[in-house]
């Protein structure tokens, strides 16, 4: 990658969309940051790229709001011509989402369609909105999670929504290739960060069992998912499409 090449990345205020930000930088990457409501956090992210020799702008996008996603791309291609004097963009990366989770029982119809909503039509509708500005050769890469392999109690609702991307991944990688675009997925498994509320950063005896049911003998960092991040949006990835790529350290195989 070098430093004509612009990724977007939703959510990217904080967590695994900030490290993924991060990591496309550090690459050489130019990165277009968007938040729903962490404006100060985005604001964060741009600064700690530009402040390592990168470039970096922040937008507001609800990934929930289908609706402004047209006005939404329209003002992406004016942001994109006045800062970098294109209207192309090479990689997206949809890592925007909600791990809202619950007992069969306890799930309401709201919280069911807002984790939907967020992790699974927002991102279909996201890229169908956005294909038109990214070229031959661009990336998409849709942020799943390894609950699609294993079972974890409570998990139900926000599992099925990721599998959902997974096939949507596939499915779209025959639409897409046929455009020259490539489109895959990457699945964190148990990583130390804000995901349902910091619950792993912050309790080290979830970390622990965890770590214990892990090849690698202990939970994955941020920065460990946003580098897979990049080094999938990479040419050297350039024959990979279609795939679910794991990034779990070896957990509860």
């Amino acid at each position: 990658m070098t430093s004509e090449q612009i990724a977007l990345v939703t959510g990217a205020s904080r967590g695994l969309g900030r490290s993924a930000a991060l990591a496309l930088a550090r690459h050489g990457v130019r990165v277009v940051v968007t938040y729903r409501e962490h404006a100060s956090g985005a604001a964060d992210t741009v600064r700690a790229i530009r402040a390592a020799g990168g470039d970096a702008l922040a937008m507001p996008l609800d990934i929930t709001d289908i609706e402004t996603f047209a006005e939404f791309a329209d003002e992406l291609v004016g942001q994109l011509r006045a800062r970098w004097h294109t209207d192309k963009l090479d990689i997206l990366v949809n890592n925007a989402g909600t791990g809202l989770l619950g007992s069969l029982t306890d799930v309401t119809a709201r919280d069911f369609d807002t984790v939907v909503n967020t992790n699974f039509r927002g991102t279909f509708f996201l890229i169908q909105a956005l294909v038109p500005v990214i070229p031959a050769g661009g990336r998409v890469i849709n942020v799943s999670t390894s609950l699609t392999r294993h079972a974890s109690p409570g998990t139900s609702v926000y599992s099925a929504s990721k599998a959902a991307v997974e096939v949507l991944t596939r499915s779209l990688a025959i639409e897409l290739g046929a455009r020259g675009i490539r489109i895959n997925a990457i699945a964190p498994g148990p990583s130390a960060t804000d995901f349902n509320g910091g619950a792993m950063r912050d309790d080290a005896e979830l970390r622990d069992t965890l770590a214990a049911r892990t090849a690698l003998g202990r939970v994955g960092n941020p920065d460990e998912i946003g580098d897979a991040i990049a080094a999938l949006a990479s040419a050297d990835m350039r024959w990979v499409t279609a795939e679910r790529v794991e990034v779990s350290g070896g957990s509860l195989i």
